[in-house]
Parts: C-alpha cells; structure tokens; sequence
C-alpha cells in the first residue's frame, strides 16, 4: 500500500471513528437528562470525550466538546439559564464543552509521553474539573445575580460551590475515575486497531 493509500486508509478510520464518538455524545446527553440532582442533569458525555481527545488528539476533544455543548443547548438542558441570559448560557455551554474535550486531550498526550494508564486518569480527572470550573466562570460572569437570588443569606462562593454544582461535580468525577480501567481498554484495543490498518 502506498503513502497515499495509508493516508486515506487512516483519514476514513479516524472520521468513522469521529463520527461513531460523536454520534456516542449525542445519545448519552439525551439519556443524561434525566439524571438530576440540581438544576442541572449529570453529565455522562465526558467519557466519550476523553476516549476521543486520546485516540484523536485534542482536536478531536475540542470537537466532541463542542458536540457536547451543541447538544445540551438544542436538547433543552440549559433552559433554566438561557431564560436568564441567552447570549450567556451559548458562551458558557460552548466553552465548558470545548474547554473540556481540548484540555482532556492535551494532558492525555502530554502524560502519555511517560505512562499511558496515568495518562488516562489525569485525562479522566480532567475532562470534569474542566467542565464544571468553566462552568462557574460563565455564571459568575454572566448570571451572578441569579445566582445570588438563589444562594439567599448563604456565601455566595460556598453556595456555588455545593450548592450549585458540588453534587454534579462529585458524581462526574467518580464516573470517569470508576469506569477508567474500561476507558483504559477502549483507548488500547482502538489503538492497535488503529497501528493495524496504518501498516496494511
């Protein structure tokens, strides 16, 4: 097979590969919406966004991320913010979603370089911190003031803290640290898969 052959070989298992993810993140917000403990559903789509971000690059997270984000807007997920500030609740949910995929995706390639499995759960740990520390910049920036009518007589940090998004952020993380050694495996299996077809 030629340098051309292998190119494209590689380019179409990595779009069907893409779009299998992509297709992955979209399914799993629908099922995540009915997974609340706040205002806001859990999110289960940082999964496939590491596993993406490590396979592909960060390229790859930043896109899954923007999927991620894309989905929570047109699924209705963020309706009790977009009321508040649209404008806002767009730049906030891209941000978190696209933030999250990119920097996934660059820690995993940097760890990676030394040990892949420390790879993975910094990836993991990642993706979550990401999502929800982006998360409170938008609503500081954009809906403080919401956010304080909600908060009431209790610390504004402390209420945004537990409050708002500590119980979300807890069950996040502990998905992707509980379900690492099977993100692990994907990520290997799909890496040999990968190596295989580049050397036919």
């Amino acid at each position: 097979m030629t340098n051309t052959e292998t190119k494209k070989t590689v380019d179409v298992g990595t779009l069907v590969g893409l779009g299998m993810l992509t297709a992955l993140v979209v399914v799993l917000q629908f099922i995540s919406m009915n997974l609340r403990f706040s205002a806001f559903s859990i999110t289960l789509t940082l999964i496939p966004i590491v596993v993406g971000a490590a396979l592909y690059t960060w390229k790859a997270g930043l896109w899954l991320g923007l999927v991620f984000g894309v989905t929570v807007l047109l699924t209705g997920d963020a309706n009790a913010i977009l009321a508040i500030n649209a404008v806002g609740t767009v730049i906030t949910v891209l941000a978190k979603g696209g933030c999250s995929g990119l920097c996934a995706g660059l820690v995993y390639e940097l760890a990676a370089k030394k040990n892949q499995i420390l790879a993975v759960i910094l990836a993991g740990i990642t993706a979550p911190v990401v999502n929800t520390g982006v998360f409170l910049i938008g609503t500081a920036v954009f809906f403080m003031d919401y956010v304080k009518s909600l908060a009431g007589d209790m610390n504004i940090v402390a209420f945004m803290l537990v409050g708002f998004v500590g119980i979300n952020f807890v069950i996040e993380l502990g998905i992707n640290l509980v379900l690492n050694p099977a993100i692990l495996q994907i990520i290997r299996v799909s890496k040999k898969i990968i190596e295989k077809n580049k050397g036919r």
